[in-house]
């Protein structure tokens, strides 16, 4: 699911920055600068080369750390790779999936998703290879011992099929929101309609979090026949559009007419606005 929780700096009281300037924090020795800057090269899309290099370099920083391990520049950089769509930055991010840091590996496993590259398939499989019962909560922490939800998530746009014994006990999970996660992969991967309409169930649930995260997930799958509970869900307009507009990325096709799938998700769009 789309993460709602990053670890954004406090953009309106930081100054303005040029690429340059930018780069340059990056490389440099403050850590707090080197932070927003490479948090600002990824919200800004800033996919030069160079940039990329220096993200790519970030992801092994150590001296960004805090008194729990934690690797916040590493973070920073691995969403910000993911954003700019240069496979280059595939080995790297690959190798995230093994830091101490359970963020780092997150942010690495979405944004290996986002790259949309194969060849990270054989590294996402064994962080789900324990199974359910060694998926639990760290003690405590606020999150799981890997990142199921954004590993299956990864696999399942991947279309790791191999991965399907993987992910498939993980639909019992006793969390919901990683229950979600597998269940929209499974049905990336097999396209079976019963996994669609278990999200359009959870649509009506009482948690609207919960609510916020089916639609996330629903937009992902492109699962057309979801449209009108998108549009009908009691969430916020808003996650409603992103979730239409995820149904209306799987059916426009820049070189054909728009089919009256498209349209009729548009209409509905339109309707929210």
């Amino acid at each position: 699911m789309q993460d709602f929780s990053q670890e954004a700096p406090n953009e309106a009281a930081a100054p303005p920055l040029t690429v340059e300037e930018a780069l340059a924090n990056l490389r440099g020795a403050d850590l707090s600068l080197r932070y927003y800057a490479a948090w600002w090269l990824g919200k800004f899309r800033v996919s030069e080369p160079a940039v990329v290099d220096a993200l790519i370099e970030a992801l092994e920083d150590e001296a960004d750390r805090t008194e729990m391990g934690g690797y916040p520049l590493r973070r920073n950089a691995a969403r910000a790779l993911g954003k700019l769509g240069d496979r280059r930055a595939v080995p790297g991010l690959i190798r995230c999936l093994d830091c101490s840091d359970f963020y780092v590996r997150e942010a690495a496993a979405q944004s290996l998703e986002m790259l949309g590259d194969p060849t990270a398939i054989p590294a996402l499989m064994p962080l789900l290879a324990d199974g359910v019962a060694a998926a639990e909560r760290v003690s405590g922490r606020p999150h799981l011992a890997q990142p199921c939800e954004a590993v299956m998530e990864a696999l399942g746009t991947l279309k790791a099929t191999e991965a399907i014994p993987l992910i498939q006990p993980f639909l019992n999970h006793p969390t919901k929101r990683v229950q979600y996660a597998a269940t929209r992969a499974m049905y990336q991967l097999t396209g079976e309609d019963s996994y669609g309409r278990h999200l359009v169930e959870a649509l009506q649930g009482t948690d609207v979090v919960l609510r916020r995260v089916a639609l996330s997930d629903l937009g992902a799958m492109g699962y057309l026949p979801a449209a009108e509970a998108i549009a009908k869900a009691p969430a916020e307009n808003s996650f409603k559009l992103i979730a239409l507009k995820g149904l209306l990325e799987h059916q426009t096709d820049s070189t054909e007419a728009l089919s009256e799938d498209a349209i009729q998700v548009m209409d509905l769009m339109d309707a929210l606005l």
